[in-house]
Protein backbone atom coordinates (compact mmCIF):
# COMPACT_ATOMS: atom_id res chain seq x y z
CA UNK A 1 0.00 0.00 0.00
CA UNK A 2 1.53 3.53 -0.88
CA UNK A 3 1.98 5.86 1.41
CA UNK A 4 -0.61 8.34 0.33
CA UNK A 5 -2.82 5.33 0.40
CA UNK A 6 -2.44 5.34 3.93
CA UNK A 7 -2.69 8.64 4.61
CA UNK A 8 -4.65 9.79 2.08
CA UNK A 9 -2.16 13.09 1.79
CA UNK A 10 -0.63 14.21 -1.44
CA UNK A 11 3.29 15.82 -0.67
CA UNK A 12 3.67 19.41 -2.44
CA UNK A 13 7.66 19.25 -3.06
CA UNK A 14 9.51 22.07 -4.95
CA UNK A 15 12.00 21.98 -6.59
CA UNK A 16 14.63 25.06 -6.92
CA UNK A 17 17.50 26.43 -9.32
CA UNK A 18 18.76 29.56 -9.75
CA UNK A 19 17.11 29.88 -13.56
CA UNK A 20 14.28 27.58 -13.86
CA UNK A 21 14.83 26.26 -17.20
CA UNK A 22 16.38 22.79 -17.00
CA UNK A 23 17.28 20.55 -13.78
CA UNK A 24 14.22 22.09 -11.67
CA UNK A 25 12.00 21.87 -14.54
CA UNK A 26 13.05 18.47 -15.10
CA UNK A 27 13.30 16.85 -11.50
CA UNK A 28 9.18 18.89 -11.40
CA UNK A 29 8.35 16.54 -14.43
CA UNK A 30 10.25 13.76 -12.90
CA UNK A 31 8.52 13.60 -9.81
CA UNK A 32 4.80 14.42 -11.08
CA UNK A 33 5.19 10.79 -12.95
CA UNK A 34 7.60 8.70 -10.74
CA UNK A 35 5.26 10.01 -7.80
CA UNK A 36 2.34 8.16 -8.62
CA UNK A 37 0.05 10.54 -7.26
CA UNK A 38 1.62 10.97 -3.51
CA UNK A 39 3.73 14.07 -4.68
CA UNK A 40 2.42 16.91 -6.42
CA UNK A 41 5.91 18.49 -7.69
CA UNK A 42 6.88 22.26 -8.34
CA UNK A 43 9.77 24.40 -9.69
CA UNK A 44 10.91 27.85 -9.45
CA UNK A 45 14.05 29.87 -9.63
CA UNK A 46 15.71 33.09 -8.03
CA UNK A 47 16.34 34.32 -11.21
CA UNK A 48 14.33 32.72 -13.53
CA UNK A 49 15.45 32.68 -17.35
CA UNK A 50 11.74 33.05 -18.53
CA UNK A 51 11.82 30.31 -20.78
CA UNK A 52 12.13 26.71 -20.36
CA UNK A 53 15.45 24.85 -22.22
CA UNK A 54 14.34 23.31 -24.99
CA UNK A 55 16.78 20.39 -24.48
CA UNK A 56 15.05 19.96 -21.04
CA UNK A 57 11.80 19.12 -22.96
CA UNK A 58 13.68 17.48 -25.66
CA UNK A 59 14.57 14.77 -23.51
CA UNK A 60 12.05 14.38 -21.19
CA UNK A 61 9.86 13.79 -24.15
CA UNK A 62 12.29 11.63 -25.66
CA UNK A 63 11.82 9.24 -21.90
CA UNK A 64 8.41 9.90 -22.23
CA UNK A 65 7.71 12.48 -19.22
CA UNK A 66 4.72 15.57 -19.38
CA UNK A 67 6.00 18.70 -20.50
CA UNK A 68 3.03 20.56 -20.45
CA UNK A 69 2.59 23.32 -18.39
CA UNK A 70 5.78 23.84 -17.54
CA UNK A 71 7.43 27.11 -17.49
CA UNK A 72 10.18 28.98 -16.10
CA UNK A 73 9.27 30.95 -12.74
CA UNK A 74 10.19 32.94 -9.97
CA UNK A 75 9.99 31.45 -6.31
CA UNK A 76 8.35 34.45 -5.20
CA UNK A 77 4.97 32.82 -6.51
CA UNK A 78 5.51 29.92 -3.78
CA UNK A 79 6.07 32.45 -0.83
CA UNK A 80 2.85 34.12 -1.31
CA UNK A 81 -0.09 33.22 1.06
CA UNK A 82 -1.87 31.74 -1.60
CA UNK A 83 0.58 29.66 -2.44
CA UNK A 84 0.21 25.74 -2.10
CA UNK A 85 1.98 25.07 1.10
CA UNK A 86 5.43 23.27 0.95
CA UNK A 87 6.43 19.43 2.63
CA UNK A 88 9.45 19.51 1.14
CA UNK A 89 12.44 21.98 -1.14
CA UNK A 90 15.15 20.86 -2.69
CA UNK A 91 17.48 22.89 -4.59
CA UNK A 92 19.21 21.53 -7.55
CA UNK A 93 22.04 24.05 -7.89
CA UNK A 94 24.79 25.19 -6.56
CA UNK A 95 23.91 28.79 -6.78
CA UNK A 96 20.45 28.05 -5.49
CA UNK A 97 21.62 26.23 -2.33
CA UNK A 98 23.62 29.38 -1.70
CA UNK A 99 21.12 31.98 -1.87
CA UNK A 100 18.66 33.18 0.92
CA UNK A 101 15.58 31.83 0.21
CA UNK A 102 12.06 32.99 0.67
CA UNK A 103 10.49 31.99 4.10
CA UNK A 104 8.48 28.92 3.07
CA UNK A 105 4.99 28.79 4.76
CA UNK A 106 4.55 25.40 6.83
CA UNK A 107 8.59 25.06 7.27
CA UNK A 108 9.33 22.16 4.50
CA UNK A 109 11.73 20.25 4.86
CA UNK A 110 14.61 20.84 2.71
CA UNK A 111 17.69 19.37 1.38
CA UNK A 112 20.39 19.90 -1.64
CA UNK A 113 20.41 17.92 -3.89
CA UNK A 114 22.78 19.83 -6.73
CA UNK A 115 23.86 17.88 -10.06
CA UNK A 116 25.99 19.86 -12.92
CA UNK A 117 24.06 22.43 -14.90
CA UNK A 118 23.36 20.86 -18.75
CA UNK A 119 22.15 24.37 -19.96
CA UNK A 120 26.13 25.14 -19.59
CA UNK A 121 27.23 22.01 -21.11
CA UNK A 122 28.97 23.24 -24.37
CA UNK A 123 30.23 21.40 -27.64
CA UNK A 124 28.55 19.96 -30.44
CA UNK A 125 24.55 19.12 -30.36
CA UNK A 126 25.18 15.60 -29.32
CA UNK A 127 27.57 16.51 -26.42
CA UNK A 128 24.85 19.09 -24.87
CA UNK A 129 21.76 16.49 -25.18
CA UNK A 130 24.07 14.23 -23.21
CA UNK A 131 24.78 16.31 -20.66
CA UNK A 132 20.58 17.18 -20.40
CA UNK A 133 20.05 12.82 -20.41
CA UNK A 134 22.88 12.57 -17.43
CA UNK A 135 21.37 15.39 -15.42
CA UNK A 136 18.27 13.79 -16.10
CA UNK A 137 19.52 10.03 -15.25
CA UNK A 138 20.61 11.56 -12.01
CA UNK A 139 17.61 13.30 -10.87
CA UNK A 140 15.43 10.22 -11.83
CA UNK A 141 17.66 7.61 -9.56
CA UNK A 142 17.10 10.60 -6.51
CA UNK A 143 13.38 10.87 -7.40
CA UNK A 144 13.28 6.59 -7.09
CA UNK A 145 15.14 6.67 -4.09
CA UNK A 146 12.77 9.88 -2.34
CA UNK A 147 9.73 8.09 -3.47
CA UNK A 148 10.40 4.67 -2.25
CA UNK A 149 10.60 6.25 1.57
CA UNK A 150 7.87 5.77 4.35
CA UNK A 151 7.71 9.75 4.24
CA UNK A 152 4.70 9.19 6.98
CA UNK A 153 6.24 6.70 9.03
CA UNK A 154 9.70 8.53 9.28
CA UNK A 155 10.51 10.63 12.77
CA UNK A 156 11.18 14.13 10.85
CA UNK A 157 15.10 13.84 11.94
CA UNK A 158 15.05 10.27 10.40
CA UNK A 159 13.78 11.59 7.02
CA UNK A 160 15.85 14.53 6.88
CA UNK A 161 19.17 12.41 7.11
CA UNK A 162 17.73 10.68 4.32
CA UNK A 163 17.01 13.41 2.18
CA UNK A 164 20.78 15.01 2.57
CA UNK A 165 21.92 11.07 1.83
CA UNK A 166 19.94 11.64 -1.34
CA UNK A 167 21.81 14.71 -2.43
CA UNK A 168 25.25 12.73 -2.17
CA UNK A 169 23.97 10.21 -4.38
CA UNK A 170 26.13 9.83 -8.12
CA UNK A 171 26.80 13.29 -10.05
CA UNK A 172 26.40 14.88 -6.27
CA UNK A 173 27.91 18.83 -6.54
CA UNK A 174 28.87 21.15 -3.78
CA UNK A 175 27.24 23.83 -3.31
CA UNK A 176 28.82 27.30 -3.41
CA UNK A 177 28.44 29.80 0.19
CA UNK A 178 26.80 32.38 0.35
CA UNK A 179 27.76 35.70 -0.51
CA UNK A 180 27.71 38.01 2.52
Amino acid sequence: MSDATETGRVYNVLFLCTGNSARSILAESLLNKEGDGRFRAFSAGSRPKGEVHPLALRVLQDFGYPVEGLRSKAWDEFATPDAPVMDFVFTVCDNAAGEACPVWPGQPMNAHWGIEDPAAATGTEAERHRAFVTAFRYLKNRISIFTALPVSSLDKNALGAKLHEIGQAEGATRPRPSAA
